[in-house]
Parts: C-alpha cells; sequence; structure tokens
C-alpha cells in the first residue's frame, strides 16, 4: 500500500521526511515535490525501483536519470567540472536547472555501466524545494529522480499535488505530499562542449 504524507511545504515534519528517507533506502519508489514539478525518486542502488520507472514511461534502459544533489561539492564529486561549468552551476543553483556534465570516476557503478554502453555524461541538479532538501540531507546522498511524464497522460498537471496523486499514487511506495509546487521544466544547460548550451528554456528561463 503507498504511503501518502502530507508535510508541510515550508518546515515539513522531519520524522515524515525520515520515514520516506527509509522506504526509499529500501530500494522502493516515491514522489517528491521540487522546484520544477513533482518527481519520481529512488535511491542510487534502486535498480528495482529504476525498472519500475522504465516501465512506466516505457524507456529503454539507455535513457539517461538524473541525479538531485545536495551541493556543489556533491556534484563536483560525482562529474567533472570546469571552471566556467563551476561559475555557471554557482550562479544558477540553487533552483529548476538540470546540467549536463562529463561523469567522473565516481559515478556509482550501477549508473556508470547503465545501458549498452558506459555513460560519459550525466543529468545533475540541485533543486529549491525545501523538502526535496530535507529529503535529500535525510538520505546522506544524491537520488536519481525523472519528470512525470507518461504515454497517455497528456494532461496530468505535475505541479498540483492532488493531481499527481490521483494519477500516480498506485504506482510508487510513497509520496511526500506537500501541496502543490513551481511548475516545470526544468531549463537544461549542456556543460560538456568548450562553451555551455542551453538546449531547453524551462519555465524560469536562464541566460549564460
Amino acid at each position: 500500500m503507498t504511503v501518502r504524507h502530507h508535510v508541510h511545504p515550508v518546515t515539513p515534519q522531519e520524522r515524515l521526511i525520515l520515514k520516506t528517507a527509509e522506504v526509499l533506502k529500501d530500494g522502493g519508489l516515491g514522489l517528491c515535490p521540487t522546484d520544477a514539478g513533482y518527481a519520481l525518486v529512488w535511491a542510487l542502488n534502486g535498480k528495482e525501483a529504476e525498472e519500475r520507472v522504465q516501465r512506466l514511461r516505457q524507456l529503454d534502459t539507455k535513457h539517461p536519470f538524473t541525479l538531485l544533489c545536495r551541493q556543489l561539492s556533491e556534484a563536483g564529486r560525482l562529474s567533472r567540472l570546469d571552471d566556467p561549468a563551476f561559475r555557471l552551476m554557482r550562479s544558477l543553483t540553487p533552483g529548476p536547472c538540470t546540467f549536463i556534465l562529463p561523469a567522473s570516476a565516481e559515478l556509482p557503478k550501477r549508473i556508470k555501466n547503465s545501458g549498452r554502453s558506459k555513460r560519459r555524461d550525466i543529468g545533475i541538479r540541485l533543486p529549491d524545494h525545501v523538502v526535496t532538501k530535507a529529503l535529500l540531507e535525510a538520505m546522506g546522498e544524491p537520488l536519481l529522480s525523472t519528470s512525470l511524464v507518461f504515454p497517455d497522460e497528456d494532461d496530468l498537471v505535475s505541479h498540483e499535488a492532488e493531481s499527481v496523486a490521483e494519477r500516480c499514487l498506485r504506482w510508487v511506495d510513497v509520496m511526500l505530499d506537500a501541496e502543490d509546487c513551481e511548475p516545470g521544466p526544468t531549463s537544461v544547460v549542456d556543460c560538456t562542449g568548450d562553451e555551455p548550451v542551453v538546449l531547453r528554456q524551462g519555465f524560469h528561463p536562464v541566460t549564460v
């Protein structure tokens, strides 16, 4: 049975955050509010949860997922940040922006070897939502995540908590319901080349 924790959007109850983290650490799949809509989240070692996401979204094993990090130092450990990329991330984070970065040698082996070839880059973001930050602190490590884009669910309003619960609750093990959040999508900036390139302008456009 799915557990739906109603948490305060500004001062989330620590015990409910910790309970959610326990579910994810045990391999569960969760729904969490972010600064760009609700997202599916699971632990780095949550292989079965990730396979559920792939089935739900009808994705192949090469589809990249995003790492949610607590701080720049954590992002820097999992990716190779040159000075321009570091300065750009520092200016745009925390916030609803996903950065495509070269993967570092410290990227967990399961993620690096996912799909049919070794992953050379990774999507990373540092969300600016109190509940997401609290969950990341409780986890003590990054979370894997993906947006709520499903086949035949074009009318899903992913930033409205009730809409998300009604349509998606049956697919997950736990939901942190912090009421409605900011809409998405995130902006996406590719930092793998000589100069950063905006691949997508999100709900909050960015300048690089």
